[in-house]
């Protein structure tokens, strides 16, 4: 019995809100206790777009889901200048300034992004290109002390209700415009922007951005990810494009904690 369209999209909604809100507090808690390292592999997991890409994928066919994954590369490039600009600004504002002004840049990149057709290598050396810019100048910001935090009892559910609310306006917005806008906040940085809403008062700007700056390494992986998901979805169907395009992103931070870990233990 196939399911009605509105059925689907509440499914849809209330599985990325739950999913969402788990895993952005797990991260923060995670951030708290372990440091920004741990956390950003956990924040740079395809949390949020993973379950898009599913729903996707059980809506259309492998030839639709190769042209999202195209389309996503540079969305991606536009989430690591949304990084930066909130490190840089988050040293010295405060969670408003900083935070609104990542996600009106990331808008405007995205509306670029509309504009202009992409392919596979324009998308990869757009997101070389953008990872060169922006790595070197969010470095001297990675590595900060968390502080010492008293939890309270509403700390948790706060925090999921947070992410959820987020998730479910960015998920509202996208039903209301075209399909080309629609895609492109269907990839939201709901993860990163929650982080910051959540972490922010909280630890204070400078720890904050301790997280973001070191989730750039994981971006990487999320963007070689989207590559391997637009080839192997034309090689191999949607279902194991998928498999591969998230045994890339684990794979990559699995290979980001060996190597910090690594180095450590060197010194």
């Amino acid at each position: 019995m196939p399911i009605s369209p509105d059925l689907a999209f509440i499914l849809t909604l209330v599985l990325r809100m739950a999913v969402a809100a788990a895993f952005v507090v797990t991260a923060s808690i995670i951030t708290e206790r372990s440091g920004p390292v741990i956390g950003a592999l956990v924040a740079t997991l395809p949390i949020s777009a993973g379950p898009s890409y599913v729903f996707l994928a059980l809506d259309h066919n492998a030839a639709f889901i190769a042209q999202a994954a195209l389309v996503s590369l540079p969305i991606n490039a536009a989430t690591i200048f949304l990084a930066l600009i909130y490190v840089l600004l988050a040293q010295r504002h405060g969670v408003l300034v900083s935070v609104t002004a990542a996600i009106v840049v990331w808008f405007g990149l995205g509306v670029l992004v509309q504009m202009t057709t992409w392919s596979l290598t324009v998308g990869i050396v757009a997101n070389i290109v953008v990872c060169a810019i922006c790595l070197p100048l969010a470095q001297r910001y990675r590595a900060v002390r968390m502080p010492p935090i008293a939890r309270r009892w509403y700390d948790v559910p706060l925090r999921a209700a947070l992410v959820a609310v987020l998730v479910a306006t960015v998920v509202g917005m996208s039903s209301r415009v075209g399909p080309g806008i629609s895609g492109t906040i269907a990839l939201f940085p709901i993860v990163f922007t929650s982080l910051m809403l959540i972490l922010h008062p909280r630890i204070g700007g400078p720890p904050t951005a301790a997280v973001i700056a070191n989730g750039l390494w994981g971006l990487i992986g999320f963007g070689i990810a989207l590559a391997v998901l637009h080839v192997a979805a034309l090689q191999f169907g949607s279902a194991v494009a998928l498999s591969l395009a998230l045994a890339t992103c684990v794979g990559w931070n699995l290979g980001l904690w060996g190597y910090g870990r690594g180095r450590r233990l060197a010194r």
